[in-house]
């Protein structure tokens, strides 16, 4: 069957969640078509962010302080000139989300600022409390929707890149739904890809359901250098309900008073730093889960802290609660550490672009430097705010001017292709909870390369499957590499940080697919 291909003079963007529609609105009047699986607003990851958008807002902060609490969460890592570009950008890119229309918390026309783990002062721009991603999303759709230069195509995902010479020339997108369909490849002017991070390649996780590693994973397939694949951000404080995704209790809770115990009532984040519960995301993770190891089940208790108002002030975690039959106002809220932010991503530069001309990222599945070994809460939108803006700017540079009346896509699917292998994506989000997770080994390490090379081998193609595998070889293959404990990426057998290893890594899947093949051809450890 022959495969078809479009050419249109749009910018193509791949996603649908914050970086790419505020990418889209950014390039208007310049003609975009988005690649979008679900109906705009629905499963992106920019939806599901409870605690809200950092930035300098209030009296006696500055993006100097801001930039300051970001690289020491970062753990050493954190480049600081991308720290210094993007927190001085973050108060104007609040202001413009205002105004065109998210309802910020407000109190006598200043902004109500909440204050999370490891910042210096209140800083965190919110949505009545918990609704910040929600409510920046449907600003954001409106707007699109509103503008005519942007065309969505819905049911649609990409799967793969075309790549000439080292330039990005087009990419392979087929009909999100079943059945699956021959890819048909799309040419346009530039390509950004803005599809979300990896989170999801962990069976306890906080992601919508297509956030896998997909695009992060078609970009090393196609060459692109793959910034800190190894650092992966586990959340604290996922509600321990045995549901896929596990919802998220955010880190706001603990910034309004709430307390982590174990079921024996102990306060056992007292102990073990200053901050007790608001200590560094990767601290609190660490905790969580070696309690939830020694079996003595850690949990959020809110009763004290919030009392009825945890109901009204986060309605996302009071409705997670319900479903999950825990009442708030009554007991303790069951959590557990999930995998939750991709640190890592494709490697960029404060304008987007990657190590493939005519490639430009722009939110999580970028990796830009910002967020070091371990991100600065609620500077993860901010992120995607501030380079998809500037990725925009730089491809409206790039471009020149438009040409006039550029045709919308029209794309139809014929039957084919390949979906990929469920028990086998099952089964791979198993050993990355298991061997590539919060507390990792060489042993683990070692041996989720070599079934991850298994399951390669093993399992029907399909791009899709593909795509996970190579991002999940580099996380395993860099996290080995890593021998020391930074951040969110500790290893047991090397708990502590070595200063000359304060340093990113750049890797690509050759290099990654090399680290795999080593642990193969090892003899496996002795039982």
């Amino acid at each position: 069957m022959k495969q078809r291909t479009i050419e249109t003079e749009r910018v193509v963007i791949i996603g649908a969640g914050l970086a790419a529609l505020y990418a889209a609105i950014n390039l208007a009047p310049r003609p975009v078509v988005l690649i979008s699986p679900e109906t705009l607003g629905q499963g992106a990851s920019s939806a599901w962010a409870q605690g809200g958008i950092a930035a300098s807002l209030g009296e006696g902060d500055a993006p100097s302080k801001h930039a300051h609490d970001t690289e020491i969460a970062g753990a050493g890592t954190v480049d600081p000139i991308v720290a210094a570009f993007v927190t001085a950008a973050a108060p104007e890119h609040v202001r413009h989300l205002t105004a065109l229309g998210t309802p910020f918390d407000r109190s006598d026309g200043n902004y109500s600022l909440g204050l999370e783990a490891a910042h210096s002062h209140p800083r965190i721009a919110k949505v009545m409390g918990d609704q910040a991603g929600r409510a920046v999303m449907a600003t954001l759709v409106e707007k699109v929707l509103q503008t005519p230069s942007i065309q969505v195509l819905t049911d649609t995902l990409a799967s793969g890149l075309e790549v000439e010479d080292g330039r990005v020339t087009g990419v392979y997108i087929e009909r999100a739904s079943e059945p699956s369909t021959v890819p048909v490849l799309l040419r346009g002017s530039a390509h950004l890809l803005a599809g979300g991070g990896s989170a999801g390649l962990y069976a306890i996780t906080t992601n919508p359901p297509r956030i896998r590693g997909h695009v992060i994973g078609m970009a090393a397939r196609a060459g692109a250098v793959i910034g800190d694949p190894e650092f992966v951000q586990f959340h604290p404080t996922a509600i321990d309900a045995g549901i896929d995704p596990a919802p998220l209790a955010t880190e706001a809770l603990r910034g309004e008073g709430a307390i982590l115990v174990n079921e024996r009532g102990e306060r056992f984040m007292e102990g073990i730093h200053p901050d007790k519960e608001l200590a560094p995301r990767d601290i609190v993770a660490r905790a969580i889960f070696s309690q939830s190891q020694q079996g003595l089940r850690p949990m959020l208790d809110t009763r004290k802290a919030l009392g009825e108002k945890v109901l009204t002030q986060f309605p996302a975690v009071a409705e997670a609660c319900r479903k999950a039959g825990i009442d708030p106002v009554a007991e303790p809220i069951p959590v557990n550490a999930a995998a939750h932010y991709h640190m890592g991503g494709v490697a960029a530069d404060t304008s987007g672009r990657t190590s493939l001309e005519g490639l430009w990222v722009a939110g999580e599945v970028a990796s830009t430097g910002l967020h070091g070994a371990n991100r600065l809460a609620s500077n993860g939108l901010l992120e995607a705010l501030v380079i998809a803006s500037s990725a925009a700017e730089d491809m409206g540079r790039t471009l020149g001017i438009p040409g006039n009346d550029i045709e919308d896509v029209s794309v139809s699917f014929e039957e084919g292709g390949a979906l990929a292998d469920q028990s086998a994506v099952a089964e791979l989000r198993r050993l990355m909870t298991d061997h590539v997770g919060v507390v990792r080994n060489a042993e683990g390490l070692k041996a989720a390369l070599r079934k991850i090379d298994d399951l390669n081998r093993e399992t029907a193609p399909s791009d899709a499957f593909s795509n996970m595998i190579a991002t999940a070889t580099l996380i395993a293959a860099a996290a080995l590499q890593r021998e020391e404990s930074r951040g969110g990426h500790y290893r047991s057998d090397f708990p502590a940080p070595e200063p000359e290893l304060a340093k990113r890594t750049m890797m690509t899947l050759d290099e990654a697919l090399a680290i795999r093949r080593t642990a193969v051809e090892e003899k496996e450890p002795a039982t």
